[in-house]
């Protein structure tokens, strides 16, 4: 949070012509109506296990739309939904879901072993985003849109954490068993962007979930000495 407030609050300072704040789907709360409309923002409690990142992306994007309403500054906020691609952080503890099924099921292929374990009971549903169409997608807002209020970026398709598991499992050509571990927490049961704004923007992404997967686990595999674990 002081990170950001520092930096947006510098560039207003400076006379930045425009600024993009970058937020996150965590931003919404966890049982907001689906799918998840940018006027969800601060209707009910968030998720308890992002409650501190969730304040913090809220914190930056409402001082964003203060500093346009009081001063006129040209600030606008995005929400991505999860992003997945290249150079993402593959750690074994300490990534994303999409990256670390990646990871786990390349090693498992490697090692050729029977089962992989994944966390929770595989129902909560997610959306995903490539990470290059979200690059373009800001491109595209930082030349069409001033507006207040932030806009999300995400594709409007979801698909299960079980139905996730598999798709990785084929694209990275492991046949073994995926298993649950149901001690695990499940997290938010569905979080699923409302994409109507950006698309009334002229807006629409352009990779599919399992092209993108595809790309992600070419890239993985060509440059996994440099990847981040």
């Amino acid at each position: 949070m002081m990170m950001e407030m520092n930096v947006i609050h510098a560039a207003w300072q400076c006379g930045c012509k425009k600024l993009l704040f970058l937020g996150s789907s965590c931003i919404y709360p966890r049982m907001a109506p689906q799918p998840i409309a940018e006027s969800c923002l601060l209707t009910s409690p968030l998720e308890k296990t992002n409650e501190g990142y969730a304040l913090a992306k809220i914190s930056g994007l409402k001082y964003c739309a203060y500093l346009k309403r009081q001063y006129g500054a040209d600030f606008i906020s995005v929400m991505p939904t999860n992003l997945y691609g290249p150079n993402d952080n593959y750690h074994p503890t300490n990534s994303h879901v999409l990256p670390a099924m990646i990871c786990r099921f390349h090693q498992a292929k490697e090692a050729a072993l029977p089962y992989v374990t994944c966390w929770g009971d595989g129902s909560p549903l997610r959306e995903f985003l490539y990470v290059k169409d979200l690059a373009e997608f800001c491109v595209f807002l930082m030349d069409h849109y001033s507006g207040e209020e932030p806009v999300n970026a995400g594709t409007g398709q979801e698909i299960t954490i079980r139905e996730l598991a598999e798709l990785v499992a084929q694209v990275v050509g492991y046949h073994g068993e995926i298993r649950w571990d149901t001690t695990k927490p499940n997290g938010t049961p569905r979080k699923l962007l409302d994409v109507s704004k950006a698309t009334a923007l002229g807006w629409r992404y352009k990779t599919e979930l399992r092209q993108g997967i595809r790309l992600t686990y070419e890239d993985f595999c060509k440059n996994s000495a440099n990847l981040r674990r």
